[in-house]
C-alpha cells in the first residue's frame, strides 16, 4: 500500500474527488485480484447490492436491517463453503472487513436522515448527509490501505480524504511522512520478533503429544509465551496498514490540547499500553481498537433499548464471535473474554472498597511484586482464552484444555461465585451503604 499512498500524495492530492474514488477502486481491485483471482467478484456483488439498498430503500430502518441480514448472511455463507481446520488467506479475510464497512455505512446513512438533536454527538459526527454515488461507495470499500485487514473508518472520513481535508496544513499535503514511517518501522520490528519466535513457538506444538507429556507448569508457561507471540502477527499487520493510512492522510485526527497534530484516527494498536498493562481490560482497549470501536458504536450502543448493559455486552461479543467465523473456538474465546472481564471488574472494585486490600495494594515496596504477578496471571489466561480462537475446531482446543484441566474456566467461574461472599467479609457495611447511595 505504501507505493499507492505515495502516488496519491504526489499526484492526486486535492484533485477531483472522482479521480480519488476511481484510483482507490482500481488499486483495491488489483490487490483483490492478485490475492484471490476471480473470487474478487464476491466483494463486487456485495458493494453493488449495498448501493442498491441505499438508493431503493433510502434512510429507513428496513434498509439497515436488510443490509445487516444480507451482508452477514453472505459472509456466513462464505465461511461455510470455504471452511478448513487451518488459518487460510482466502477471500473471506478481506470480506469480513468489508462487511463491517457496509453495515456501518447503512447505519450512518440512516442517521444522516435525522435532525442532529435526535442524534448523539458521536452519531452526528459519522452521519452521512449526502447521497453517495456508486463510485464513491466503491472507492470507500476498496481503499487500498484498509482493504485486506482494516482498519475500519467511516464514510465521512473517507469523503474528507477525497476532498483533501485530511491534513494538518489546510490546502497542503499532510506532514505525515515521519509518523507513517514510525508505524511502519514498529510493524517491521514486531514482524522480526514474530518470525524469529515462531521458529520455537507454534500452534502445532501446542496440540502435539510431546506437549501433552510435559509437566503441568511447563504446559502453562508455554501457553503464556505462545499467547504473547501469536498475537504479534496481528499487531504487525495493523501497524503496517496504519502507516499507509497515515501517509495518505486518513490517519489525521485533529490536534491535541497543545496544538500538535494527531495521526491516530486509524490506529488499531496502542503498543505501549498493550505491552505494559497488567489488566485484561487494558489489553482489550489497546488491541484491534477500530474494530472494537465499530462494535461499540454500531452494536453495543444501539442495544441500549434492552436496558441491560451486561446483555448488550454479551450480544456484542456474540456478534464478534460469529463475524470472525463459524468455528466453535470463536464462541468459546469470546465467552471467556466476557467471563474474565466481569471477574476482573469485581476484583478491582473489591480491592478499591476493602480497607485491608487497598492498604495492601498501596504499599510501595510490594507494587513491583504485584505487577509481575498480575502480568503472569494476565498473559497466562489471555493465552488460555486464545487457544480456541487460534485452533478453531472442537477436537483441537478441547485436547489442549483437557491437558490443563480447564483451569481457566474452573478458576474464573469459581471466582465469579466466591467474590460476592468475599466482598461481604472484606468490605465494611458503611462502605456498602455509601456505594448504594
Amino acid at each position: 500500500g505504501y507505493p499507492f499512498a505515495l502516488f496519491q500524495r504526489c499526484f492526486l492530492f486535492q484533485k477531483e474527488a472522482y479521480l480519488i474514488h476511481l484510483y482507490n477502486v482500481l488499486t483495491g481491485l488489483s490487490i483483490a485480484y492478485f490475492n484471490f483471482g476471480m473470487q474478487f467478484f464476491h466483494s463486487l456483488i456485495c458493494i453493488l447490492v449495498q448501493f442498491l439498498i441505499l438508493r431503493l430503500m433510502g434512510r429507513t430502518v428496513t434498509a439497515v436491517f436488510t443490509t445487516f441480514l444480507f451482508q452477514m448472511a453472505y459472509l456466513m455463507a462464505g465461511y461455510y463453503f470455504t471452511a478448513t481446520e487451518h488459518y487460510d488467506i482466502k477471500w473471506t479475510m478481506p470480506h469480513c472487513v468489508l462487511t463491517l464497512k457496509l453495515i456501518g455505512l447503512a447505519i450512518d446513512y440512516y442517521d444522516g436522515g435525522k435532525d442532529s438533536e435526535f442524534l448523539t454527538p458521536e452519531q452526528s459526527r459519522f452521519a452521512v448527509r449526502g447521497v453517495p454515488t456508486l463510485l464513491e461507495v466503491s472507492g470507500f470499500s476498496y481503499f487500498y490501505g484498509a482493504f485486506m485487514v482494516g482498519p475500519q473508518f467511516s464514510m465521512t472520513d473517507y469523503q474528507k480524504l477525497a476532498r483533501g481535508e485530511m491534513t494538518d496544513v489546510p490546502g497542503q499535503r499532510p506532514n505525515s511522512f515521519v509518523p507513517a514511517l514510525k508505524r511502519l518501522s514498529l510493524g517491521l520490528l514486531f514482524l522480526v520478533i514474530y518470525t524469529l519466535s515462531s521458529l520455537y513457538v507454534s500452534d502445532e506444538y501446542l496440540i502435539s503429544d510431546e506437549y501433552m507429556e510435559q509437566p503441568f507448569w511447563f504446559r502453562m508457561f508455554y501457553m503464556l509465551i505462545w499467547g504473547k507471540i501469536i498475537l504479534y502477527k496481528y499487531v504487525t499487520c495493523w501497524l503496517v496498514t496504519e502507516g499507509v493510512c497515515i501517509l495518505v492522510g486518513l490517519g489525521y485526527n485533529g490536534r491535541d490540547k497543545s496544538g500538535k497534530p494527531m495521526w491516530d484516527a486509524c490506529a488499531n494498536m496502542k503498543v505501549w499500553l498493550y505491552e505494559t498493562t497488567p489488566l485484561f481490560t487494558g489489553t482489550i482497549i489497546s488491541f484491534n481498537i477500530n474494530t472494537n470501536a465499530w462494535v461499540a458504536r454500531y452494536i453495543f450502543k444501539r442495544l441500549k433499548f434492552l436496558g441491560n448493559k451486561l446483555l448488550s455486552q454479551a450480544l456484542a461479543l456474540f456478534f464478534l464471535a460469529i463475524w470472525h467465523g463459524l468455528h466453535s473456538g470463536y464462541l468459546v474465546c469470546f465467552q471467556m473474554e466476557l467471563l474474565i472481564v466481569i471477574v476482573e471488574k469485581q476484583i478491582i472494585n473489591l480491592v478499591r472498597d476493602s480497607p485491608v486490600l487497598s492498604a495492601l495494594a498501596s504499599i510501595t515496596v510490594l507494587r513491583p511484586i504485584f505487577y509481575v504477578l498480575q502480568q503472569v496471571h494476565h498473559w497466562t489466561f489471555l493465552g488460555y482464552s486464545l487457544v480456541p480462537f487460534c485452533l478453531f475446531t472442537w477436537d483441537k482446543w478441547m485436547k489442549v484444555y483437557r491437558s490443563i484441566y480447564f483451569i481457566g474456566h474452573v478458576l474464573f467461574f469459581t471466582l465469579l461465585l466466591v467474590l460476592p461472599y468475599m466482598r461481604r467479609i472484606l468490605v465494611p457495611r458503611k462502605e456498602k451503604l455509601k456505594k448504594a447511595e
